[in-house]
């Protein structure tokens, strides 16, 4: 998480998106909310697993991001799975719809958190993980470990 000093409380965290893809990189940015869905995240409800940031007209949106209404709020609440904006700059934005077109990268959000007055976002710029590079990955490890193994008996030997 991108933190710079001030009091930062986790809201809610994408542990999915960890499993799921391989993050390259990360962002902090606003978002845009109006005040029942403030006081719902401050409850701490809100679901972020399925939830996924797009790009159009110059502006990031986050969807999929499902924050349940204020329970207090009499008839003024929020709709629950609405689309919400992103605030980022606009050379952040640029960088992202470049690298989200030519290497095929997906936003994800990794958490929301309360920093100071303001609730944040953290974003991932990730690649989508396939079954087969686990699989890879976990072979990969299990060959160093036994490659390891061998030369610390062999060393042992050698005494």
């Amino acid at each position: 998480m991108v933190e710079s000093g001030g009091k930062v409380r986790i809201i809610a965290r994408n542990r999915k998106a960890r499993h799921d893809f391989e993050i390259i990189s990360r962002i902090e940015a606003g978002i845009e909310l109006v005040g029942t869905e403030v006081k719902s995240l401050r409850d701490g409800k809100v679901t972020i697993t399925d939830s996924y940031a797009t790009i159009s007209g110059g502006q990031v949106f986050l969807k999929n991001l499902h924050i349940p209404p204020y329970h207090q709020a009499a008839g003024e609440n929020h709709e629950p799975d609405r689309t919400r904006r992103l605030l980022l700059h606009k050379r952040e934005i640029r960088k992202l719809t470049a690298k989200t077109q030519q290497q095929g990268l997906t936003l994800i959000p990794l958490s929301i958190y309360i920093k100071g007055p303001r609730i944040k976002v953290e974003l991932a710029l990730a690649a989508g993980r396939r079954k087969y590079d686990k699989r890879q990955a976990i072979a990969k490890a299990e060959a160093d470990r036994k490659i390891r193994i061998a030369t610390q008996r062999s060393l042992k030997g050698n005494q």
